[in-house]
């Protein structure tokens, strides 16, 4: 009967291996979909960013046709000197704000692929770990199977016995 209960001892804990590694995969299955929301919302972002980043440009090409026309206004007269000099400000201020920008895109753009190789990465671990469970669950249908074969034999045995 120790063999027996030895069996079942080993299929209790290859049920419990298989439960664990079936919360293993669903946990990084969860953290695959948060990574996937997260790159979204990069997505979102970068887009975000791209869409302000074009009208800074819009806006600074204006401002820099606005400056050249202030500049040959103030070449005829020096009353248009300060609103140059206003004009150019502002034209150093948007640049400095497209320069931000470009570089809170190339920022974004950065933690995007880092969040593809993270996501990659989660993706192959929770396909590692459903081949792993399926594994399990072959070993344990066939302990089982092993198991209803010696309950058999051994019931076959007893009847031999009750017979003799």
């Amino acid at each position: 009967m120790s063999g027996l209960e030895s069996i079942k001892q080993k299929m209790s804990a290859l049920r419990v291996e298989s439960d664990e590694a079936n919360a293993r995969a669903e946990e990084l299955s969860a953290k695959v979909k948060t990574l996937e929301q997260e790159n979204l919302s990069k997505e979102q972002e970068i887009t975000s960013l791209t869409h302000r980043n074009q009208l800074l440009e819009s806006e600074v090409e204006k401002l820099e046709t606005s400056v050249k026309d202030s500049k040959s206004l103030a070449d005829r007269s020096t009353q248009h000197s300060t609103e140059n000099e206003t004009l150019t400000r502002r034209l150093q201020l948007l640049e400095d704000e497209a320069e931000e920008a470009d570089k809170n895109l190339r920022e974004a753009n950065d933690k995007l692929r880092q969040t593809d190789i993270k996501a990659g990465h989660f993706e192959r671990k929770v396909a590692a770990l459903q081949s792993e469970s399926d594994n399990w669950e072959k070993k344990y249908e066939e302990m089982e199977a092993k198991y209803k074969q010696v309950q058999k034999e051994l019931a076959d045995f007893h009847a031999e016995i009750g017979g003799l």
